[in-house]
């Protein structure tokens, strides 16, 4: 499905266009048209030839052929921010240890609005179909890693999710707002989250909020496996243990 343009973007200002034309871009474009772009942000074609042609210059965008994709100083500049990289400095080797006991796949996550990004993915030697990728999107009702930071946001994030629609992915996405206000205090009480074959069918979860030092989940981590062969409970206090762990660590730096 391709991406609608984004109305919130003011492309009335010269960084405004730029904002838009950058954000056009998702995870699975290997390469995009100029028209592609035009329809994906509703910037006229000049404008959008003169904004292409600054950013390739700047190294924001390559072009090649009649195709454009990020450059790779947008991948420089985002392994410079900050917050994530210090997150990531401190729980990478967490997140290894926990790959390593689990074999199955290993998520970082952290809020951005309504949505889980995901930091880090680490996969286990055996192959397993999850639907996130490293700098990819979900949302926060529908995955494990999401339901462990929604339930520790500020209340009006709840209620912005639940008044945008609880999109239903599979036959068992939790859809009533009442059943997700339950399971958000039951991880609240234990400090995991689950999702059973909520984001993809036959895809189950366990995950589990990541604190600073001031008590705010800045993080979560958790581990996805198939269920044919993997048991989330079973694994509840060892990512439960590894969030704790990381937690610890932001604490003292």
């Amino acid at each position: 499905m391709n991406p609608a343009p984004r109305p919130t973007t003011d492309t009335a200002t010269v960084l405004g266009k730029v904002v838009a034309v950058l954000e056009a871009f998702t995870m699975d474009d290997r390469g995009v048209t100029l028209a592609e772009i035009g329809r994906r942000t509703g910037l006229a074609k000049g404008t959008l030839h003169r904004v292409c042609g600054d950013l390739v210059a700047a190294g924001l965008l390559e072009r090649r052929d009649d195709l454009y994709r990020l450059g790779r100083l947008m991948f420089e500049l985002g392994m410079r921010a900050s917050v994530e990289r210090d997150l990531l400095d401190v729980a990478t080797p967490f997140l290894e240890e926990l790959r390593q006991a689990v074999d199955e796949t290993v998520h970082l996550g952290v809020r951005d609005g309504s949505d889980v990004v995901y930091v880090a993915k680490l996969t286990g030697h055996r192959q397993t179909s999850v639907p996130s990728r490293t700098g990819g999107r979900l949302g926060l009702s529908c995955t494990a890693v999401g339901k462990a930071l929604l339930a520790h946001a500020p209340p009006d994030v709840l209620e912005e999710v639940v008044r945008a629609g609880l999109t239903r992915h599979t036959p068992r996405t939790v859809t009533a707002p009442g059943i997700l206000a339950r399971q958000l205090e039951q991880v609240r009480l234990t400090g995991v989250a689950f999702e059973f074959e909520e984001s993809l069918t036959g895809l189950v979860c366990v995950g589990a909020p990541i604190f600073d030092l001031d008590g705010e989940a800045v993080a979560a981590v958790s581990v996805a496996g198939p269920i044919a062969r993997f048991n989330p409970q079973a694994h509840a206090d060892r990512v439960r243990t590894t969030a704790r762990g990381i937690s610890a660590t932001l604490a003292r730096r």
